[in-house]
């Protein structure tokens, strides 16, 4: 049996919808530095909330799908939206008004490793392995290189620095609590997302008004960035990977959180003109590395692997937030 569907025709080369999807998230970052320039973090989430379920909305009208019913699946949707959307997005925010877009890159790239620290403690079916534990802890040494710890973290932002660094601790408790109480559902992925993007939409419709006022202006720039962060790297995004997930699985899908910090540093630099020290480029590297280090998985008998690799699929049909089972894939 083969691990990937061939490309329907008239679909795009997954290749480049691969790049096209690191390209999206990669200037997320940007596109977030440049948003809070012109309004304050909670209107920078709600406004990428409301364009990014726009487009969710469209693609279940022209699919004709309806949003999931139950009360119980509503209620696990609205921690999902929070944990995954809502609390991220707005972390990453107000993050950014005191640390440079780069490192906001930066410290999404840990997601998986937090993702698979979790892990072993909350589900049982992971386990620790010497590579993967070499990664974690490889891992976390990059952090503390981009972080300057040897010089005392001088010249950094602590609180910023901390918000970023929850906000990608937030998509892997997010994941693991999908896989816990949403992965026997029988809604489609594409139903369940836009109902989760709509429930983090209306959250942050309440929380907005008590923590910030009416702009006393519009400011253009800021409000396209706006506009293509909640279009694009949110939206788009999210149908885009679906569609790579189903095509040629969550393993080489997932691979995309590999060039994220990549496309966001140069970004950053090229366009922002933010300044990197040696130890930003070279503890990112670090941090990838050991990021790909917490996803190899230990080798198991094939009747195994194949009862896995079944369950595997029937929990890929019902993530809310994609088809894929795992928490390794955090979108900025």
């Amino acid at each position: 049996m083969t691990t990937a569907l061939r490309t329907r025709p008239g679909t795009l080369d997954w290749r480049l919808r691969f790049a096209a999807l690191a390209l999206i998230w990669g200037f997320s970052f940007l596109l977030i530095k440049v948003g809070t320039e012109g309004y304050a973090p909670f209107q920078v989430t709600l406004g990428r909330l409301l364009f990014g379920t726009a487009v969710l909305a469209a693609a279940m009208a022209v699919k004709r799908e309806r949003l999931p019913r139950g009360a119980r699946t509503w209620g696990h949707l609205t921690v999902a939206a929070f944990l995954l959307n809502a609390l991220p997005f707005s972390l990453f925010a107000y993050a950014e008004l005191t640390i440079p877009s780069t490192l906001a890159g930066i410290c999404n790239a840990t997601s998986p490793l937090w993702g698979m620290a979790l892990s072993l403690v909350a589900l049982s079916e992971d386990r620790p392995t010497r590579t993967r534990v070499a990664g974690l802890g490889l891992g976390f040494l990059g952090v503390l290189t981009v972080l300057g710890a040897w010089q005392g973290f001088h010249g950094l932002d602590a609180r910023g620095t901390a918000m970023a660094l929850l906000a990608s601790l937030s998509y892997p408790v997010g994941w693991i609590y999908v896989r816990r109480t949403l992965a026997g559902t029988s809604h489609s992925h594409l139903s369940m997302t836009g109902a989760q993007l709509l429930l983090a939409t209306l959250q942050l419709a309440v929380v907005t008004p008590l923590f910030t006022g009416i702009p006393s202006h519009l400011s253009l720039t800021p409000l396209l960035a706006i506009a293509a962060l909640g279009t694009l790297g949110t939206g788009l995004a999210l149908l885009i990977q679906y569609g790579l997930v189903a095509e040629v699985g969550p393993t080489t899908a997932q691979m995309v959180t590999y060039f994220i910090p990549v496309i966001a540093t140069a970004a950053g630099v090229a366009i922002l003109g933010e300044t990197l020290s040696w130890s930003t480029p070279v503890g990112a590297l670090v941090v990838l590395a050991g990021a790909a280090l917490t996803q190899v998985r230990g080798s198991a008998p094939s009747g195994a692997r194949g009862c896995i690799n079944m369950r595997l699929r029937r929990g890929a049909r019902s993530t809310p937030t994609g088809p894929r089972p795992d928490h390794d894939l955090a979108t900025p």
